[in-house]
């Protein structure tokens, strides 16, 4: 049986990659699998060609972009692409392998757009912007300015949620973690 399409946005700091591993980890049965994306950028550390990403030259990321062989893409340096192929998400579902997307909202409103309804596309919203600044300060990961840039991208991208065909406020982790996966569950039938 083909697989699914799960969609998966959130602003920086709201739990959604925490979610989405424990998705993945704790419940095999749903048989999650990431998309692989593909960036222009140079393996790091024990990375590998098709496992974490497919390694692409920048020329090769521009003629796959003119072919118009990407779901969706964002060249987010000069010459620093990321991006999912529609023939590795077909291939993946193919598999039956229900394909996960971890994405920034603009990603995950536009393979929502192409997908339709064999996609369920969830946001992940925290309680408020007051509480994503304690989280992100609580992280000690980012200097006071990243942390304000972060908190400004967050209102915006937290403007995009009304797309999403459900939207999970992360006040409590196992709450919101147990809402997810009801809701995946439900739509994976």
């Amino acid at each position: 049986m083909k697989g699914k399409m799960l969609i998966v946005s959130a602003p920086s700091g709201s739990g959604k990659s925490t979610i989405v591993q424990w998705l993945m980890q704790e419940h095999p049965e749903l048989k999650l699998y990431f998309s692989i994306s593909c960036t222009s950028r140079a393996p790091r550390g024990t990375e590998q060609n098709g496992v974490e990403y497919f390694f692409l030259t920048p020329e090769e990321f521009k003629a796959k972009i003119q072919n118009n062989e990407f779901l969706e893409y964002e060249e987010v340096y000069e010459n620093r692409f990321y991006g999912t192929l529609k023939q590795q998400v077909e291939n993946q579902r193919e598999a039956g392998q229900n394909v996960v997307f971890d994405v920034d909202v603009k990603g995950g409103v536009n393979i929502k757009k192409y997908y339709g309804d064999e996609a369920l596309s969830l946001f992940i919203q925290p309680p408020s912007v007051d509480e994503l600044r304690r989280r992100l300060v609580g992280r000690a990961t980012d200097t006071p300015e990243a942390i304000e840039q972060r908190l400004a991208k967050a209102e915006y991208e937290m403007t995009f949620a009304p797309q999403f065909d459900h939207v999970i406020v992360n006040d409590d982790l196992e709450t919101a973690k147990q809402e997810t996966l009801r809701i995946v569950k439900d739509f994976l039938g």
